[in-house]
């Protein structure tokens, strides 16, 4: 049961509570009649302004049903600040390889580092730290960088002893000399040699892990690098040796990835990806926003918020259930085009976008990593 507070209603044939001509109306809805109840409010020419779970409370002892805070990821057992920036983990480079396909744009690698002689253990959705060599321009050691990890706890070998990541080298323009600057620690990252040794902070971040429902809805948005997290959402989800080692995990939701790229040779992971889709296909669906191939409707490029509001029915169904989680990861400017084609949705269906969105980062069901 869930209860809305509505504004701004007309009393009509169709109300069968009394209306009052200004304030709040808060009203009382079954899980499986949200959408009916937001279609009929939206007739009546009102708008909803929240919604909650009911509550003890509220007049009537709360449903023994599904609650949004208990979609939240257990946060008890996760592992942050293992090592720290004065005394990192030195960890030692096993391989870096390439992620971009001939054609593609820019370099993006794939760098898997072992941590058997350490203790730096960590859960899917978290990042690690990382100091490159060397110091700045004022003679000082190199401040760390923060990476979103794209293996499993388990890592790429299963073993429990490694940790991925997936980096792209920074490259821009300078604004007044135009001289191309390279990032730092992408570039140090990037051009690293098997062998070598690496420091290593963290792990940290409880924002973006994954619920540990294994019936939950769980909607990945992503571009570029920031594919890395869903990365390791999917192979816990998917992999058959990862199902073999979780074996009190076994994900029977539905999972939703739409991953922007500019060009087919800079999907990431593309054959791990599609391979996941066709085995599953009732639990994974795979959308592709390429930018620089594909049109969106008004006959310009097809970024990620195009994608979003192709879909945004359907997204938005799927929000209104308690278990379903969103997670967005990539880079910042995503998220305005993203909440602008929600928002157009929600208005469909009388809500205010924002509002919404904050009732689910309230619940622990709308998590974002962008930068």
């Amino acid at each position: 049961m869930f209860v809305y507070e509505v504004e701004g209603l007309k009393q009509t044939s169709e109300a069968s509570y009394p209306i009052r001509k200004s304030g709040s109306v808060f009203i009382t809805v079954p899980y499986d009649r949200m959408n009916q109840e937001m279609q009929r409010i939206t007739r009546m020419g009102g708008k909803i302004v929240s919604i909650r779970p009911l509550a003890m409370g509220d007049g009537q002892a709360a449903a023994p049903a599904k609650a949004p805070a208990k979609a939240k990821a257990s946060t008890a057992k996760v592992p942050v600040n293992t090592y720290r920036p004065k005394e990192p983990f030195i960890g030692k480079v096993m391989s870096n390889e390439p992620l971009v396909a001939e054609g593609g744009i820019g370099i993006v690698q794939h760098i898997k580092m072992d941590l058997s002689a350490g203790d730096l253990k960590y859960l899917e959705g978290q990042s690690i730290g990382i100091i490159p060599e060397g110091t700045d321009d004022k003679g000082k050691p190199h401040k760390l960088r923060l990476y979103s990890i794209a293996s499993t706890r388990h890592g790429d070998d299963m073993n429990d002893t490694t940790v991925s990541l997936c980096v792209r080298q920074l490259e821009y323009k300078h604004p007044e000399s135009g001289e191309t600057v390279y990032g730092v620690c992408s570039t140090y990252l990037c051009g690293i040699e098997p062998g070598a040794d690496i420091k290593i902070t963290g792990p940290v971040g409880k924002e973006m892990l994954l619920p540990e429902d294994p019936e939950a809805t769980v909607i990945m948005l992503a571009t570029g690098t920031g594919i890395a997290p869903f990365r390791a959402f999917l192979w816990r989800m998917f992999k058959a040796e990862e199902k073999k080692a979780n074996p009190d995990y076994e994900f029977k939701g539905l999972a939703w990835l739409i991953f922007g790229i500019p060009v087919t040779p800079n999907i990431l992971y593309k054959e791990e990806l599609e391979a996941m889709a066709s085995e599953y296909p009732e639990n994974f669906n795979l959308t592709y926003a390429i930018s620089r191939e594909q049109q969106n409707p008004e006959g310009g490029r097809m970024y990620i918020q195009h994608r979003v509001a192709e879909h945004s029915e359907k997204l938005w169904d799927l929000m209104q259930k308690p278990n379903t989680h969103t997670y967005m990861c990539g880079l910042k400017g995503m998220e305005d085009g993203i909440d602008a084609a929600m928002s157009v949705q929600a208005e469909k269906n009388g809500v205010d976008w924002d509002t919404f969105r904050k009732q689910m980062k309230k619940e622990h069901r709308w998590h974002v990593e962008t930068y």
